[in-house]
């Protein structure tokens, strides 16, 4: 979906694909018949930008294969699909049973996060549309915070700057990464960004900016994305998302509400704001256990919670947080981002009772999110296009 800010800049919208667990290249080519299509035409779009996720393998596939690849672009025309950014943050297996810590791995300091990123931009300078120079890739931010050897990351992503400068050279379209601050990782806070993303001081690489990340750690968005924009670090892209927030977590209802979340399959870091500073415990069923989270403040928790359904009392979502972030983002007299994307993968980890039990009900959901992200974009004065 695009729309036409004020200023005249084309601003996109897409939908994340990690919500639809495929590895391979035929199972990306799958997700787009099965789940991708069937979004767009609930929308009544002739055209529907998706953000895809690409696991190892199919990145591989596709930048080994250039008949792989001519066949993707074919397939997302054919099916009135776009793609202008990808999510390179999980490597693989993110559709496994459990997820937890693998997904931060490898990570910056190992070589094959370079290799496996190198690999997106160059896929993805071919999936561009034939009207668009700028794509972008979402990352993980340098390590988990136990990772050793930080320097190296920085190394890495030296050298994925000349990478990218080269194939912006030999292509004549430029795609940047974008670092996406998450809590427990070496960057939690976009803060936290400055130092490592100034240091390297490369324009094609900045930050994502995901908005349950940022509630998580109670971030004040407008505060957030001002340093940013001051100490010239790059919004490459931003991920529309809500976390799980618990007003009183003190009280046993909002403890019982809160454990039906509590599952197997992601990390869901719960942090709490406190005098002395941000608490946190890696896990929400952590915090659930005994005083490892003082509760005499709100709690959040990194559960992407659907942007249209936030849960029933006595819980609810952060989704005031996203409408700040994207007011800042998008509502002022020029965009601090081009590219949007709804990422909500954990539908089917949500409590039984609100899982959706086919692909038309998924469909549903997703439609109505990018729903209510349309109608936020238009609310803030930008003009959606055919």
């Amino acid at each position: 979906m695009r729309f036409r800010h004020p200023d005249g800049t084309t601003v996109h919208l897409a939908y994340c694909t990690n919500v639809h667990p495929a590895e391979t290249f035929d199972g990306v080519l799958a997700q787009l018949r099965d789940h991708c299509e069937p979004v767009r035409r609930r929308l009544g779009r002739d055209r529907l930008g998706i953000g895809l996720w690409l696991a190892r393998d199919a990145a591989r596939t596709l930048a080994a294969d250039p008949s792989a690849l001519r066949t993707l672009r074919d397939e997302l025309d054919r099916r009135g699909l776009e793609v202008v950014t990808l999510n390179g943050f999980p490597y693989e297996g993110f559709g496994a049973d459990e997820v937890k810590y693998r997904v931060y791995r490898p990570d910056w300091t190992d070589p094959e996060r370079l290799e496996y990123t190198t690999a997106l931009a160059r896929v993805l300078t071919g999936l561009l549309p034939d009207d668009v120079t700028e794509g972008s890739v979402s990352t993980l931010p340098l390590a988990w915070r136990t990772a050793p050897g930080p320097h190296r990351a920085l190394d890495a992503l030296r050298v994925l700057g000349e990478r990218l400068d080269a194939l912006a050279e030999l292509t004549g379209r430029s795609v940047r990464v974008g670092l996406e601050p998450e809590p427990g990782c070496v960057v939690e806070t976009t803060g936290d960004a400055l130092a490592p993303l100034t240091a390297i001081g490369h324009p094609r690489i900045g930050v994502c900016v995901d908005t349950c990340h940022l509630a998580t750690s109670f971030e004040d968005p407008r505060r957030a994305l001002d340093a940013l924009t001051e100490a010239r670090v790059p919004v490459v892209k931003a991920q529309l998302s809500a976390a799980l927030h618990a007003g009183q977590p003190h009280l046993p209802e909002v403890r019982r509400a809160l454990a039906a979340f509590a599952e197997p399959r992601f990390l869901h870091q719960t942090r709490t704001l406190t005098a002395a500073g941000l608490r946190g415990t890696d896990d929400l069923h952590e915090a659930l256990t005994g005083d490892a989270l003082p509760d005499a403040a709100p709690w959040r928790a990194h559960f992407h919670v659907p942007l249209h359904a936030a849960p029933a009392p006595p819980l609810t979502s952060t989704l005031p947080v996203l409408k700040a972030a994207l007011a800042r983002l998008v509502g002022g007299p020029r965009p601090l981002t081009r590219h949007l994307e709804v990422e909500t993968y954990t539908w089917q980890a949500l409590p039984p009772e609100l899982r959706p039990r086919t692909r038309d009900r998924l469909a549903d959901g997703i439609a109505a999110e990018l729903t209510l992200a349309r109608d936020l974009l238009t609310d803030l004065g930008l003009k959606e296009l055919p």
